[in-house]
């Protein structure tokens, strides 16, 4: 019988130095949710020692800076998938790995100073009779990968000229804004922008300065627009589109009307113009607050036609689908009129 104790202890504290000294970080809990293991590939990538966490419940000031749970504790409090859904932003279900679960999520590991981006795996370890005595995670530093990801992912959805979202995100970004406003019954407005006698400015300084003037005028557009909530976009050639969420008819002539004189304030030089001395835009406005019958396609149509109608009023003025008034500042209106 001794020799089993003997046999059964030596075990034990194999596993443990085992665990204490794999390439990988990890960390054990007892059916207590209190750490009993807490290996040196975990002090290095987190920044805590075994000896400041050991016997707590504290094993998350490694990884968070608010108390939360570790996915160790979801298998320990049997929390629901709907639980680890609103914490970690990709998840597995339990049965996709033996009766463990995995996920992935940023940690801002305040302890380390980094934000990494970690695969965590847990998973439980019963008795003889089926009783859990511990959980096991181990972490995973992703940061790389995801980091690669991500810029592959906004490569996708910029425009390579003018690092404004491209088409293709637009397309995209409206139909989400569309049926947002449908469900929530808010204002949404477009804005198309058109750069007037372009091809007169490539023409006059070529095609390198044309593309200068570009960047030129979405860095304006960026900068002095938006909420987080809005979107700005390339929407081909000379062309820009503007997505304010949430936005009356009013609030778009504000911020459209705006565009255009920062714009004019640039004062790059367009000695072919035909509207002034310099680089100048015309926007067409759409704004509604969409029923179900209303697609993308009638959005763009209606801002299309206002922009139309103010090329046709002399360019370097903004006009408001509905009523196809210009707002014409180039030609001595007051700004305070528009807002």
């Amino acid at each position: 019988m001794l020799g089993k104790e003997h046999a059964d202890h030596y075990e034990h504290l194999f596993a443990i130095r085992l665990m204490q000294h794999l390439v990988v970080p990890t960390f054990v809990l007892g059916p207590d949710g209190r750490v009993i293991i807490w290996n040196k590939a975990c002090e290095r990538l987190s920044g805590v020692l075994a000896k400041d966490v050991i016997g707590t419940r504290e094993h998350w000031r490694a990884f968070y800076e608010t108390s939360r749970d570790c996915l160790a504790d979801f298998l320990i409090k049997d929390r629901t998938i709907m639980e680890l859904k609103g914490l970690y932003s990709t998840h597995s279900i339990q049965k996709d790995v033996h009766h463990g679960i995995r996920a992935e999520n940023w940690c801002v590991m305040p302890h380390a100073a980094k934000r990494l981006y970690l695969a965590i795996n847990a998973g439980p370890i019963f008795d003889e009779e089926g009783k859990l005595i511990a959980v096991v995670e181990t972490l995973r530093d992703m940061t790389k990968q995801k980091k690669s990801e991500e810029a592959l992912q906004n490569l996708a959805h910029k425009d390579g000229l003018t690092d404004l979202a491209n088409r293709r995100s637009f397309d995209l970004s409206l139909d989400t804004a569309l049926e947002q406003a449908k469900r929530k019954q808010t204002p949404l407005s477009l804005l198309l922008c058109d750069v007037d006698h372009f091809k007169l400015y490539n023409d006059t300084y070529g095609h390198q300065k044309g593309d200068e003037c570009l960047k030129a005028v979405a860095r304006a557009i960026n900068q002095h627009s938006f909420r987080p909530t809005d979107l700005a976009a390339r929407y081909g050639g000379e062309e820009f589109a503007i997505i304010l969420s949430n936005s009356d008819e009013i609030g778009a002539m504000k911020v459209a009307e705006r565009i255009r004189k920062i714009i004019f304030d640039l004062n790059e030089k367009h000695e072919t113009s035909e509207t002034a001395d310099r680089i100048t835009i015309s926007i067409g406005v759409a704004s509604l607050i969409p029923d179900e019958d209303v697609c993308a396609k009638n959005m763009i149509e209606k801002a299309d036609q206002a922009l139309y109608s103010a090329k046709g009023n002399g360019r370097n003025c903004v006009v408001l689908s509905n009523d196809n008034i210009a707002q014409d500042l180039s030609k001595g209106d007051d700004l305070g009129s528009v807002y």
